[in-house]
Parts: C-alpha cells; structure tokens; sequence
C-alpha cells in the first residue's frame, strides 16, 4: 500500500481528479492555518470562510466531488493560490489554457469604458440610418440629462448654488 493510500484509506492506484483536487485544498488548507485534524474544526471554519456548505467542503476534501464554478475564486482568496492553479487542478482548464505568469485579457462589464453611442449601435448590428440616428440621439440626450441631474446632486450636498 502506498503511502498515501496508508494515510487517506483510499485503495492503492490512481486517483481521480476529484481525489487529487481534494488532496491539494487540504494541504493549501493546512498552510492556510485550518485545523483539518479529525474535529480541529478547520471543515467547518473553510466552510464559513468560502460560502460554501460544510457538506460541500467535506465531499471535495474527500475527493468525492469537485467545487461549483462560483466557489473557485472564494476557495482561491481563501487559501491563498491563484485561481488558476486551482482551475488546472480540477481539470476545467488545461495548463496550455492560461500559461502560468499570463495574465487573461477578460475584464469585466463594470472595468470597461463605457461605449460611444455609435459603437453601441454597432455592437447591436442597428445598421439602418434613421433607427441609427435616433438611438444614437437618445442616448447622447439620455447622458445630457444625467450629467445634469449629477451636477445638480452633487451641488445640493456641496451646498454650492
């Protein structure tokens, strides 16, 4: 019996990803500083810390499942590892995928700078003059009419006129 087979109680051979996976969020758990001793509490506490159920935790650390989607970036802050060492991990990307030290260009709606009227009117493909115009037009109106309402907003609670 291999050890590690000797220490886990799994039968001897090769693991499965989801074995693996639970095998790495232990150790990144315990030099994380979670007690994942029989009733340290440290499943419980990773549990809190992440979001994620105590059920949930204990089926991944025990090499049954695999996280949701959505938890990998709570397991990655938590246990201080990059997300993407923890997405090749579970095999949902390959390592080709993200090189290690690549940062991806994919930002997020809310860090991009808001389009022009004209590339939103591109971006939905309105290609006919006329609905092109006016959409256009009532988007610029629509910007006029917040940046007034913002100025007179932030004059009311400045107390300037």
């Amino acid at each position: 019996m291999d050890s590690t087979a000797a220490t886990t109680g799994e039968p001897p051979g090769p693991r499965s990803t989801a074995q693996e996976f639970g095998a790495l969020i232990r150790r990144l758990a315990i030099e994380a500083g979670y007690d994942m001793s029989p009733k340290g509490g440290g499943r419980i506490a990773l549990a809190r810390d992440t979001g994620m159920s105590e059920s949930a935790v204990g089926r991944m650390i025990n090499g049954h499942t695999l996280p949701m989607p959505a938890q990998f970036e709570n397991l990655a802050r938590v246990l201080h590892t990059d997300v993407r060492n923890l997405l090749v991990a579970a095999g949902v990307i390959s390592r080709e995928a993200w090189p290690e030290g690549v940062i991806p260009d994919v930002r997020s709606a809310t860090s991009q700078s808001p389009q022009s009227p004209e590339a939103f009117a591109d971006s939905w493909g309105i290609t006919d003059p006329v609905i092109r115009q006016t959409m256009v037009g009532a988007i610029e109106m629509a910007i006029r009419l917040q940046r007034g309402l913002d100025t007179e907003h932030s004059a009311a609670h400045t107390g300037a006129p």
